[in-house]
């Protein structure tokens, strides 16, 4: 068993997805960086000052000041405004990923495009069989 799975750690396609996981981890890190220091903010100028982080409803009923006062409390709430926070970074995250594979996709394309070697034609065998021959006579 033990060597089994030494083949199946040398196996590229292991080593390929353990990369992947590592840079995935590392780009949602910097996703999120660019959505709640660059984007958020942004939007939140263009709405009117408005704190995404602070969009809740609290299902007690009451009225807290924050999210934070609501937590405290141990109220239940529905946090909105985080869940279109991750909603953006999810959209950031799946386009990255599609122009990936989209250049991808295109460098494939045009690797199967290239023509294979042509087939020598009847007359160019006939050739090299009559060179073959005359070699062989000197």
């Amino acid at each position: 068993m033990l060597q089994e799975f030494k083949t199946f750690i040398a196996k590229g396609n292991a080593i390929d997805l353990a990369v992947g996981v590592v840079i995935g981890a590392a780009f949602g890190k910097i996703v999120t960086s660019v959505v709640d220091d660059l984007i958020m903010p942004l939007i939140s100028l263009l709405l009117g000052k408005v704190d995404f982080s602070q969009h809740f409803i609290s299902l007690d009923g009451k009225s807290y000041a924050t999210l934070a006062a609501a937590q405290e409390a141990g109220a239940a709430t529905l946090n909105y405004g985080n869940f279109i926070t991750i909603v953006i970074q999810f959209l950031i995250i799946a386009w990255a990923i599609f122009l990936l594979v989209k250049a991808i996709n295109t460098l494939k394309r045009e690797e199967a495009a290239k023509p294979a070697a042509a087939e020598p034609t009847a007359q160019e065998k006939l050739l090299g069989e009559i060179r073959d021959l005359l070699k062989q006579r000197s």
